[in-house]
């Protein structure tokens, strides 16, 4: 028979598949325990050497300290002698310091002065102009708000169909009134079929007179021009052009009649920069209407075709006053003829006058010589003899000394 062993005192632990028994684990911790009284021991002995160490660098060190206080206080014995002289020097120094700054800050003191003062001047000049400016800049703005208004009101007008109309047809009507005179032109007449054009411009030679009508389609035009998509923009297009086309329809109709008015009308648009977008994207509608007879024109067109009138008015009437014109020049040339024959008078009578001013000139001349010779002849009388005193003569008859005195007077005369 086989024997069975003898149950342990101590029970085996199992880790994994090896049993490891509790002498094995009491023997191990002894061994660590050792090993760590074994390492404490070895700190402690290294740490006693470190101290002894550190207290021999420490006397040596202590050593070289005194040797080194000893060389600092013979240092500090010298330097207390250079400080000496050094301070001494330092306030000569800084009295000179002190007198030069006190100079440079009244120098730097008065010309800051005068750059503040300069600079309040200019600050004060700056903020006048700025005033002004802003003067200027506050009644830009009062004309902005008067201009926002304006446009608002714009934009109302704009906004309703009859005021808009109004606003083109007032348009057309302050064009039409500057550019032609009172009596060539009526607004709103009434034709014999009833209808009542904008405006109508009379023509010369008695020709039946120009139809203007100024009722342009807008909605359809700002439909078109305020889409922002493609389709919408197509759709919007197609509605002008169906309303410009009833429109062209609807003049040719009612204001084209055959002896009445001119066999062509004018359709105003009151905007030059959509008279410029309907001839760039509706060619069509241009073509339609000029084979209808209808003119589309933008302001400065229509201001330019009533020059075209008003000088062709202008040629008209200067023909029909031709003969008063030619009567008139007769009677010109009839009046020049008669200032001719006068100016001619006139210049006879200068020339005589002339002539006998130059006999009084003359007559004057030979009165003045005259007067100059009796007075030479009385200065003779009264002057003293310069030779001796003559013999006695006989004195003559009063008669006989006046024809002397005559004789004389003739003598000088002929002198």
């Amino acid at each position: 028979m086989e024997k069975t062993a003898a149950p342990s005192a101590f029970p085996e632990i199992f880790i994994g598949d090896q049993a490891i028994s509790p002498l094995f684990i009491v023997v191990t911790a002894a061994a660590l325990v050792l090993l760590v009284l074994l390492t404490a021991l070895i700190l402690t002995l290294r740490g006693r050497r470190l101290r002894e160490e550190v207290a021999i660098e420490a006397q040596r060190r202590e050593a070289e300290a005194a040797a080194r206080m000893a060389d600092l206080l013979r240092s500090q014995a010298e330097m207390q002698g250079r400080l000496a002289a050094i301070s001494e020097v330092f306030g000569n120094r800084q009295a000179e310091f002190n007198q030069a700054i006190s100079q440079r800050l009244d120098g730097m003191t008065h010309r800051l002065g005068t750059s503040i003062n300069e600079q309040t001047k200019s600050t004060h000049e700056n903020l006048l102009k700025l005033q002004e400016r802003l003067a200027v800049i506050d009644a830009a703005q009062n004309n902005i708000q008067s201009l926002a208004k304006d446009v608002v009101s714009l934009q109302a007008i704009l906004s309703n169909k009859q005021t808009r109309g109004a606003f083109g047809q007032s348009r057309m009507e302050a064009i039409i009134s500057d550019g032609l005179p009172m009596g060539a032109f009526e607004f709103q007449p009434t034709l014999s079929n009833s209808s009542r054009p904008d405006c109508t411009v009379r023509m010369p030679n008695d020709a039946p007179p120009l139809v203007i009508d100024a009722k342009f389609p807008l909605e359809a035009w700002n439909s078109f021009r305020d889409s922002d998509y493609a389709e919408d923009r197509k759709t919007a297009a197609q509605q002008f052009r169906r309303d410009m086309d009833v429109h062209i329809r609807d003049i040719s109709e009612k204001y084209l009649i055959p002896g009445e008015t001119q066999d062509m009308a004018f359709l105003f648009v009151p905007s030059e920069s959509i008279f410029a977008e309907i001839h760039e994207h509706f060619e069509t509608v241009v073509q339609r209407a000029q084979r209808a007879k209808i003119v589309i024109v933008s302001p400065s067109l229509l201001m330019l075709s009533l020059q075209v009138i008003q000088a062709v008015l202008k040629d008209q009437r200067m023909r029909e006053q031709a003969h008063l014109i030619q009567g008139e020049v007769l009677h010109l040339m009839e009046d020049l003829g008669r200032l001719d024959d006068r100016t001619r008078k006139l210049q006879a009578h200068f020339l005589a006058a002339q002539r006998d001013v130059e006999m009084i000139m003359t007559s004057a001349d030979k009165i003045t010589k005259r007067g100059a010779k009796i007075e030479a002849l009385e200065f003779e009388a009264i002057s003293p003899p310069s030779s001796p005193t003559p013999a006695p003569v006989p004195v003559p008859d009063r008669a006989a000394e006046s024809r002397t005195g005559l004789l004389k007077l003739r003598v000088v005369d002929e002198d």
